[in-house]
């Protein structure tokens, strides 16, 4: 067998560089190799929401997330929004006074980025525009900043009577993730991209270039380009071809239960929660804990971000709850080991977001618990472009955002395939970036893990 490019990994970066390659391109020799299905490791464990709303000491992931929801609602216009694109936006709230400056100041940050204008909203009377449940299409930009709890209270009722800022990021939204993944796999094998079950076990990089890929049963696929887009297991595979990647992995879980009583408004947008807290246990409860070792932590202050948003369309009551209260480094393991306590700790943490879930407390309906890893760098950026070998690419690192920054890092990644002229952001995402001492000066400034 032989490729002109062959791609390690069928999740959603494989599938989109192929798209890119075969339906853009025109390349009709691209092989996809995975020992699994197609879009079934982690790219189907997604929140499949989107955002362009981004910290960071510069404007390059402002710039990469703007072009793939550029790419996204490119997409959504050519297959008729097969994949359900919606442009609800994410809302961050905090109840802490002391909070609002920070939050402000991170906002101004991500607006002078590119992220959009910032309005400020103080006044009970202010013309905030509230967001379309399903449309895409003509919807603000940038971001608005209620300040007034009268105005958070008028548009979001639901939420902890205390919330005093509610900053709502407008380019922002979830899909369907599979079916973003089908339509460009689809796509790209009707322009005669080939899928391979199989796994990679050795790369022939003989003489510092790429000669051959050999898989678990033998086969060997001569190709001059060997692309790795293998997710959780990325390190892995670049150790076949003696390069090691700054990556590490984090679990992080999903719950989703129906939601009977109709607490959260089916046309809500995504919310996050951005202060820490500490559970609401009874006294009965706490007087337990206090006195089990064991269990003594759930009365340790948990982590900000609890986050949740509604889940499927027409008749569904699902909602997605989100909270990675452990964020320790991990061996990516499947199946996924899972906190049997996640479903009760999240679902006290999500009613202090959201009071009206305490409901929820004596009968919590069956959840259904998933989640998948986020692989990462230390800020929280991908890895997009050439090897130190010649003929490998990689596109990795995509954390927990690997659906909504696939089209712009694919199209990043095929114009340093093919040789196009790349974008000034570009280097900004290069392995090589770690030999650059500006860049090491501006992320030791900056401080941060880059998690939003």
């Amino acid at each position: 067998m032989q490729a002109d490019v062959l791609i390690c990994g069928a999740g959603i970066a494989g599938v989109a560089t192929a798209y890119e390659l075969a339906v853009k391109h025109g390349m009709h020799d691209v092989v996809l190799i995975d020992e699994r299905a197609p879009l079934t490791l982690t790219s189907d464990k997604s929140t499949e929401a989107y955002r362009n709303w981004w910290p960071g000491p510069d404007d390059a992931m402002i710039r990469l997330m703007n072009r793939s929801i550029d790419l996204l609602d490119e997409l959504a216009e050519k297959t008729g929004n097969r994949f359900l694109l919606n442009r609800r936006g994410y809302v961050y709230a905090t109840a802490r006074p002391e909070h609002v400056k920070a939050m402000r100041a991170s906002a101004e940050n991500a607006s002078q980025n590119g992220a959009g204008p910032l309005r400020i909203h103080e006044q009970p009377d202010s013309d905030y525009t509230p967001h379309s449940a399903e449309n895409y299409r003509n919807q603000p930009d940038g971001a608005d900043l209620l300040l007034n709890p009268e105005l958070i209270r008028k548009h979001f009722p639901y939420l902890n009577d205390k919330t005093v800022a509610a900053l709502h990021a407008r380019r922002c939204g979830w899909f369907s993730g599979q079916q973003l993944g089908m339509a460009m796999l689809e796509a790209a094998q009707e322009h005669g991209a080939r899928f391979v079950n199989g796994r990679v076990t050795a790369v022939d990089s003989t003489g510092g270039k790429v000669h051959s890929v050999t898989l678990a049963d033998g086969t060997v696929i001569a190709t001059l380009v060997f692309v790795n887009c293998a997710g959780p297991f990325a390190t892995d595979v670049a150790r076949l071809l003696g390069v090691d990647l700054p990556l590490y992995s984090e679990r992080h879980i999903k719950l989703s239960f129906p939601d009977h009583l109709q607490i959260i408004p089916r046309d809500a947008p995504m919310v996050i929660w951005e202060d820490p807290q500490f559970l609401p246990w009874s006294d009965e409860e706490r007087d337990w804990f206090i006195d089990s070792a064991e269990d003594r932590w759930l009365l340790d202050r948990f982590p900000p971000a609890a986050h949740f948003r509604p889940e499927g369309g027409g008749s569904s009551q699902n909602v997605l709850l989100l909270w990675s209260y452990h964020t320790e480094p991990v061996d990516p393991i499947f199946p996924l080991p899972v906190d049997p306590l996640y479903p009760e700790i999240t679902l006290r943490g999500m009613a202090t977001v959201v009071p009206g879930l305490s409901a929820y407390f004596e009968a919590l309906p069956k959840p259904w618990v998933d989640g998948g890893y986020y692989t990462r760098t230390s800020e929280n950026r991908p890895i997009i472009g050439p090897l130190p070998i010649e003929g490998a690419f990689t596109l990795c690192a995509l954390s927990g955002f690997g659906l909504m920054a696939a089209t712009g890092s694919a199209e990043l990644l095929a114009d340093h395939i093919v040789g196009a002229t790349l974008p000034a952001h570009a280097g900004k995402f290069m392995l090589s970036r770690y030999d650059d001492p500006a860049y090491l000066t501006m992320l030791a400034d900056w401080g941060s893990d880059g998690q939003l």
